[in-house]
């Protein structure tokens, strides 16, 4: 039997999220065309959920077309667990992140745009499957060179 469920708790601002400046440009509605792809970070417990990370990515690239990353066991750039990266294109957007939805095995994923504009793709854009993770958004650029 599963336990009570949580009591709804209101997105708050992070302190990584603080880092980001909106710019006048966000008065307006932004075109979707600014997408170039869309990555998936997967984030584990090298000791314990890296079996659970290896199924996900297995059966991911068994059924989509996406390019798989390196195992990171280590924390690496803005993120602060071991994750791997999944890259894929808009069009695969409406299969992959519902099948992401129920297929997860418990693991915190971070789905975010590829805008060129990491810092704002990860803190702004990005939304989570699962726990919302730290982020070290002083390590993402701006904008990309």
């Amino acid at each position: 039997m599963r336990g009570a469920p949580r009591p709804y708790e209101p997105h708050t601002a992070s302190a990584a999220a603080a880092l980001y400046q909106p710019s006048a440009m966000e008065t307006s509605p932004q075109d979707i065309g600014l997408i170039r792809v869309y990555h998936a970070h997967v984030y584990y417990d090298p000791a314990t959920t890296r079996p659970d990370a290896a199924a996900v990515r297995e059966q991911v690239c068994a059924r989509f077309p996406v390019q798989a990353g390196r195992w990171h066991d280590v924390p690496v750039g803005p993120h602060t667990q071991a994750m791997y990266q999944l890259v894929f294109a808009p069009d695969t957007f409406s299969t992959l992140v519902p099948w992401l939805m129920l297929n997860r095995r418990g693991l915190d994923v971070l789905i975010h745009p590829d805008t060129g504009f990491p810092r704002r793709d990860h803190l702004v854009h990005g939304f989570w499957l699962g726990r919302q993770l730290p982020l070290r958004g002083e390590r993402l650029p701006e904008q990309e060179d």
